[in-house]
């Protein structure tokens, strides 16, 4: 439950039609395994304490009088279980027959959740056999002993954890979701940030992908977690066959689901502060409280939830080769088609590129040349231009003149070195003092190169830097840092790496990938102090850290604001086995410093495309005070130290 964490479970059980007593001591084994792994929330399928395929058994009291009596059972079987319980069964009320998703935890009975929507087509007859439940909760007496009395029933119910006020759980039954308005709407915009589904939904050809699609799509619409139980063995298999495909969403994104036909339990671990922060920054979603619902507090022991959940090293980079792959083309056209419309609407028809050799300004390049595609413009009126001085070496200079032919575009050389050296003499800089005037002196240059040129061919300077630099500072002020359009500025540069990859596989020439291959193969690094036997001395990542580190926390400082404390935890379970935890923290600190005291650079960045779900531009993403203190967040990393 730190950090906003909490466990939840997807019950199968392997059931008997119309034997309650044995569907029942099912639930209980499983609903007490599930509470050892410290699962939180335990939702079990539709009508599974009798079985859902029951027919015209619902009619018969024997049946109805043991699915009760079990219930009792499994109540008192939760006594000392630190976990919320769904559980389906038929429940008689005022002499109609209702489809109920009955909560209870630790021994106590909280209320019965009706379903709404009860299908009458093909192969469901429900309405045969019951009738649809009231919005608004009634309290009702249940019986003597265990089912206690005066229990709420209906399904406008919220749960309520008293020790975590994030974690409100709403119920809705199978078909209720499939419906154009399901009830799971009004739940989420009462302030639910979890809901359960016990269903029993059958399979034909082609049933799970949608409904996968579905859960997802209802997970991602409400901002909220889904747990979805579905039946699966022991039903009857007369006319229909139930999969088990039980199903745990958050937010869009599909955390676990259950191997189908098979019976057992599927977990996921929740993060419900994600899911509170989302909802916090989307001002469309409009929640608040509504008094025709109830809430029912209930109570779980806080501890902190063992984390079972895959978190992804490199959030901005997909998984899988496919999907990556078409991920990678779709940023390559947002980024042509941001510079494409530039030049269009100024009626530029020449760009100036500074290549270095490096993987930004190859990306640039790359992204440049597509643009000039699109608009049917010679790549011959792409000037780029290399600038030699004092840490540039052989392998890099060699890539970018290699790669500027293998383009079509037209290659300039500037060599620099003597109007740096000029301008040390200008202001009395000891060229022998490699200090951040030595490096900063040349990046200035540089940039004023490609500004005059640009003015010499009433051409645009493309900016090159990524986001990951943005973020950082790591760009010279009035340097590198400034351009016309800066195509790379929304994208950071774990993503970097993978686009001039999928271009180097994509483009059919082999000496072509052979350059883009080797410009992969090359240390990052601003080449501003000399080369060491020729080879490049100056590695950023030594400097400032490894990209891959500071991408992660990037990505959940802005994209979900969460604290240094989590964001910790986060990376200890994503690079586990690759860094120490020492190693960790020290990143964790230079981000925080470098990220506050460099937002002067971003905050008169220069126009550039957004691709993504998190970027730093300041009329958008990031509107931050250029003079924001970091004190609290680096007192919060050095507490993790301590």
């Amino acid at each position: 439950m730190k950090h906003g964490f909490i466990k939840t479970a997807a019950i199968t059980p392997k059931i008997r039609v119309a034997d309650p007593e044995y569907n029942a001591g099912e639930i209980i084994r499983l609903m007490e395994e599930a509470a050892g792994k410290q699962a939180k929330i335990l939702v079990f399928p539709e009508l599974c304490v009798t079985g859902y395929t029951c027919g015209d058994l619902f009619l018969q009291e024997t049946l109805l009088e043991s699915a009760k009596e079990q219930l009792g059972r499994i109540v008192r079987a939760s006594q000392g279980l630190d976990a919320l319980i769904f559980v389906g069964l038929p429940w008689m009320k005022e002499g109609k027959l209702y489809n109920v998703a009955a909560a209870l935890c630790n021994g106590k009975l909280l209320g019965m959740v009706p379903k709404t929507h009860l299908p009458n087509y093909g192969e469901f007859y429900e309405l045969r056999h019951f009738s649809a439940g009231n919005r608004e909760a009634e309290f009702v007496w249940m019986g003597q002993g265990d089912t206690g009395d005066d229990i709420p029933f209906g399904t406008d119910m919220l749960f309520t954890c008293e020790e975590m006020p994030g974690l409100v759980v709403a119920a809705e039954i199978c078909e209720d979701v499939w419906v154009p308005n399901p009830p799971s709407i009004r739940h989420a915009m009462t302030g639910a940030t979890i809901i359960v589904n016990c269903s029993a939904s059958d399979e034909t050809t082609g049933k799970a992908v949608y409904r996968e699609e579905l859960i997802r799509g209802q997970s991602a619409r409400l901002v909220c977690g889904y747990v979805y139980a579905n039946a699966g063995e022991g039903e009857s298999t007369q006319d229909l066959v139930f999969g088990g495909q039980s199903l745990i969403a958050e937010n869009g994104s599909l955390l676990n689901r259950g191997q189908r036909f098979t019976s057992g339990i599927v977990y996921g671990d929740l993060d419900l502060a994600r899911i509170q922060g989302e909802r916090r920054r989307m001002n469309t979603f409009q929640a608040g409280a509504d008094p025709s619902y109830i809430e029912i507090g209930f109570h779980l022991k806080p501890q902190e939830t063992p984390l079972d959940r895959f978190v992804d090293p490199c959030p901005f980079v997909p998984e899988g080769k496919e999907e990556r792959e078409r991920r990678c083309e779709e940023i390559f056209m947002i980024q042509a088609l941001g510079l494409k419309k530039r030049l269009e609407h100024t009626g530029c028809c020449q760009a100036v590129v500074g290549i270095s050799g490096g993987l930004d300004s190859t990306l640039a390049l790359l992204v440049t040349a597509r643009a000039f595609d699109i608009l049917s413009i010679p790549r011959k009126q792409i000037l780029s231009v290399t600038m030699p001085c004092f840490g540039t070496t052989d392998r890099t200079y060699t890539n970018a003149c290699d790669l500027t032919r293998k383009l079509g575009a037209t290659l300039q050389e500037v060599d620099i070195r003597e109007s740096v050296s000029l301008h040390f003499r200008d202001i009395g800089q000891d060229p022998n003092h490699h200090d951040v005037t030595y490096e900063n002196a040349q990046a200035r240059e540089r940039t004023q190169v490609l500004m005059d040129l640009a003015n010499q061919t009433g051409g645009m300077v493309i900016g090159t830097g990524d986001m990951s630099e943005l973020a950082l500072g790591w760009a010279t002020y009035n340097g590198d840092h400034m351009s016309m359009y800066g195509v790379n500025a929304g994208v950071p540069k774990t993503l970097v790496r993978h686009l001039v990859r999928y271009y180097a596989g994509s483009c059919g020439d082999q000496e072509l990938e052979r350059v883009l291959l080797d410009v992969l193969d090359t240390p990052v690094s601003p080449e501003l102090l000399p080369p060491r036997d020729g080879v490049i001395s100056q590695k950023t990542e030594d400097l400032v850290g490894p990209y891959e580190l500071h991408d992660f926390y990037l990505y959940y400082v802005l994209r979900f604001g969460f604290p240094p404390s989590k964001i910790y935890r986060l990376a200890r379970k994503a690079f586990a086995g690759e860094y120490e935890k020492e190693t960790l923290l020290k990143w964790l600190g230079v981000f925080y410093r470098r990220f506050f005291s460099q937002q002067f650079k971003r905050s008169c960045l220069a126009d550039g495309p957004k691709v993504g779900s998190v970027a730093v531009s300041p009329r958008g993403d990031l509107r931050m005070p250029s003079d924001a203190c970091a004190d609290i967040w680096l007192r919060e990393v050095e507490q993790l130290k301590a």
